[in-house]
């Protein structure tokens, strides 16, 4: 590997951003992706493209022919983080499954009574207001966002946070009343059809969950499709 390959490859690495190494097996040439723009002897190419998001939504370095050559595609992604904002009961059964994804917990609830090391054991709390702990925990392309409190004092401080930032899932609960009330307050904080569109709510696949541990099951439905097959939810 070329130094300044190496440098920027552990520079990348050091600021949590998303990096791909692409190495030609027979030639030994290569090429580095930080965030999408690439640097080296490799031209990505379309299909070069195309092999790259396999691997970064797949989450998995793979070796791959493209174009008449043999690449190996390593990847680097970031930790998975899921910060869930509002300590309710379905926190607590998304929480442990999130955990065994492959996700970094984190919640958000300033309510002392709701947010309890005895409540969520092994899990990181956070008991700042929404806006503040967002602020400081900075959610990015690997980052996902789940509003539970059903509360505007809390969830709305949060999604907009989320909305300002590269976050790869955001989910708020709340049935379709309560999501036309939430656009009109987020439409006068300045945001448009676009910024909705981002925001999945009600919450989950539609899997017919009640209980629950059913949300939380369709909520990690949800957010792991989103991580693998963006494709799809962009067509959607």
């Amino acid at each position: 590997m070329k130094t300044t390959h190496l440098t920027a490859l552990n520079d990348a690495r050091r600021s949590g951003k998303a990096t791909l190494m692409i190495t030609d097996v027979e030639s030994g040439a290569q090429t580095l992706v930080v965030e999408g723009e690439a640097n080296g002897d490799i031209p990505v190419t379309a299909a070069v493209q195309a092999a790259i998001d396999r691997a970064r939504n797949n989450d998995r370095s793979r070796m791959d022919e493209v174009d008449g050559r043999r690449l190996f595609l390593q990847v680097f992604n970031p930790p998975r983080r899921l910060i869930v904002v509002g300590a309710a009961h379905i926190a607590q059964p998304l929480v442990p499954m999130a955990t065994l994804a492959g996700y970094a917990v984190t919640i958000v609830d300033p309510r002392s009574a709701w947010a309890t090391p005895e409540r969520f054991p092994d899990v990181d709390i956070d008991s700042r207001w929404p806006d503040e702990a967002l602020d400081d925990l900075k959610p990015d392309a690997r980052t996902a966002v789940v509003t539970l409190t059903h509360d505007p004092k809390l969830d709305d401080p949060a999604l907009i946070a989320a909305l300002r930032s590269n976050a790869f899932y955001i989910g708020a609960l709340g049935g379709q009343k309560t999501a036309g009330k939430r656009r009109e307050r987020l439409a006068a904080e300045g945001f448009g059809p676009a910024d909705f569109a981002r925001i999945n709510g009600p919450v989950g696949l539609d899997i017919g969950a009640i209980t629950p541990a059913e949300i939380a099951i369709s909520i990690m439905a949800e957010i792991t499709e989103a991580l693998h097959r963006p494709e799809k939810r962009a067509a959607a």
